[in-house]
């Protein structure tokens, strides 16, 4: 349970991305484009029964440059109970990931799916059951004004604009049963504050997910649905029926109130192909469903597989998006008003890790 001796494990990961966008003129005349996507940094250390986990990346300027994703420092009780303390993964729906593909699922662009904040977090792991309860005093913060705005400059999506989150309660739930806890049937429930920089009162915001997980042989499936409300005190004037939120250095407008389902399988294929040991195919849905009058629905669906090759980890994606800000369209306002005439665009994407 303790380790004895300080230790120490570094490692990252060096990616690449190639893609071909529907909505992109000049790329696909040219064939595309391929560059650099990031460089990462992960650092493990324990000692006794303090444990340290941090991990910081490195893109391009005009996807944020550089910053962390997570970062804390974790006691464990005994092999069920432990703590973290920093800037941790918020305990909601489907983890790690509500997703197999690398572009996620909808519940990450509105900050639903491995967002992380700063807090405090208690996890309880057994054989039937597993909690987890949270208390995150705000998104990352990295200005420190009186007044300032939440830096766009992050890995997971918050609220930002002329609002901060502040002081948010995180509860959720696992029951686990089938051989080796193979079904994972759970709910999550969020709540905190919203704190108004003009007005400077509060309001809050909430959701609640059920959401439902299962490992069958080669297979993996996951189901979720969720609600999300936003409840901001903006000047007079200003809607409430959008807030801003923003990651990769880049704000956009997302409905206030929405319920979102989602829809996500994989099968692996074991091969035995020179370096290349297994193909992981899936396909990855979601529907958002905005509930102000006027707004239009927001969909994304992603298939492809994923190539592993040793330390080589090969995403290969066709994401096509419907009123989505990173797929084509308007981006500031894909994932609010959106637009009643948008059509589904797409992007072929391969993305190429060396992970060590």
């Amino acid at each position: 349970m303790a380790q004895e001796k300080p230790e120490l494990k570094l490692g990252g990961a060096l990616r690449f991305n190639y893609n071909l966008s529907s909505w992109k003129e000049g790329q696909k005349k040219r064939g595309g484009d391929f560059g650099y996507d990031m460089f990462r940094v992960n650092a493990e250390a324990a000692y006794k029964e303090v444990f340290l986990n941090v991990e910081y990346r490195l893109y391009s300027e005009a996807f944020g440059g550089g910053f962390l994703k997570q970062g804390w420092v974790g006691y464990k009780f005994n092999e069920m109970d432990q703590i973290h303390l920093g800037l941790t993964q918020v305990p909601f729906g489907i983890q790690q990931y509500n997703s197999h593909n690398w572009f996620f699922n909808l519940t990450y662009y509105v900050g639903l799916e491995d967002d992380h904040d700063m807090g405090i977090k208690y996890m309880h792991s057994g054989e039937k059951f597993e909690y987890q309860l949270a208390f995150f005093k705000n998104a990352e913060e990295l200005r420190f004004g009186n007044n300032t705005e939440t830096s766009p400059n992050r890995y997971s999506y918050d609220i930002t604009g002329r609002n901060k989150e502040v002081n948010q309660f995180n509860g959720k739930l696992l029951y686990k049963f089938g051989k080796e806890a193979s079904n994972r049937l759970g709910v999550s429930l969020q709540y905190g504050g919203l704190y108004n920089l003009d007005t400077q009162e509060m309001g809050n915001h909430s959701a609640f997910a059920a959401h439902y997980e299962i490992y069958q042989g080669k297979w993996n499936g996951k189901a979720q649905l969720l609600t999300g409300t936003h409840n901001p005190e903006n000047a007079e004037g200003e809607s409430k029926d959008i807030v801003m939120m923003a990651a990769y250095g880049v704000p956009y407008e997302v409905a206030a109130d929405f319920n979102m389902y989602s829809l996500a399988v994989s099968r692996d294929v074991p091969v035995s192909w020179g370096p290349i040991s297994n193909l992981q195919f899936y396909n990855d849905f979601a529907f958002m469903q905005k509930k102000a009058s006027g707004f239009n629905d927001s969909l994304m669906n992603v298939t492809g597989v994923l190539v592993t090759a040793g330390n080589v980890y090969t995403y290969i994606d066709y994401a096509a998006g419907y009123n989505h800000s990173w797929l084509g369209g308007n981006f500031v306002d894909d994932f609010s008003v959106g637009n009643p005439d948008a059509k589904w665009e797409a992007r072929f994407n391969i993305n190429i890790g060396y992970y060590f």
